[in-house]
C-alpha cells in the first residue's frame, strides 16, 4: 500500500495538480483584487453603487448573492481571457515546432503510378 501511495504521489499529473492549485490560489488573490479594486469601481457609475450587500428581498439577503454573481462573472471572464491567451501561445509554438511535411500518401501513390507507367 505504501508503494502504491508513493507511485501515486510522485506521478507527474499529481505534482502538476499540486502546482496548479498553489498557483491557482495565488492567482485567485490577483483576480479578487482586480475585481474589487479595478472592475467594480469602474462599473459603479453604471450601476449606481458597487456593494449590494445591504439589498434585501424580505428577509433574504439577495444583495450578497448579487455581489457573488458579479464577482463570479468577472472572475470567469478574466480566467477565460487568460486561458485563451495561453492556448494562443501554445498554438503558435506548435506551428513553429511542426516539422516540414513530406509528400502525402496520395502523392506517393501518384509517383509510384508514374514510375510504373515508364
Amino acid at each position: 500500500m505504501l508503494k502504491e501511495f508513493k507511485e501515486f504521489a510522485l506521478k507527474g499529473s499529481v505534482i502538476d495538480l499540486a502546482i496548479g492549485m498553489v498557483i491557482g490560489a495565488a492567482f485567485t488573490a490577483i483576480v479578487k483584487s482586480f475585481v474589487s479594486d479595478v472592475i467594480t469601481p469602474a462599473i459603479a457609475p453604471l450601476l449606481g453603487k458597487t456593494d449590494f450587500s445591504e439589498l434585501m428581498l424580505g428577509t433574504v439577503k439577495i444583495g450578497l448573492f448579487i455581489n457573488a454573481v458579479i464577482a463570479f462573472v468577472i472572475t470567469a471572464f478574466v480566467i477565460f481571457m487568460v486561458v485563451k491567451g495561453i492556448n494562443k501561445m501554445k498554438k503558435e509554438e506548435e506551428v513553429k515546432e511542426e516539422e516540414p511535411k513530406g509528400p502525402t500518401e496520395i502523392e506517393l501513390l501518384q509517383e509510384i503510378a508514374k514510375s510504373l507507367k515508364k
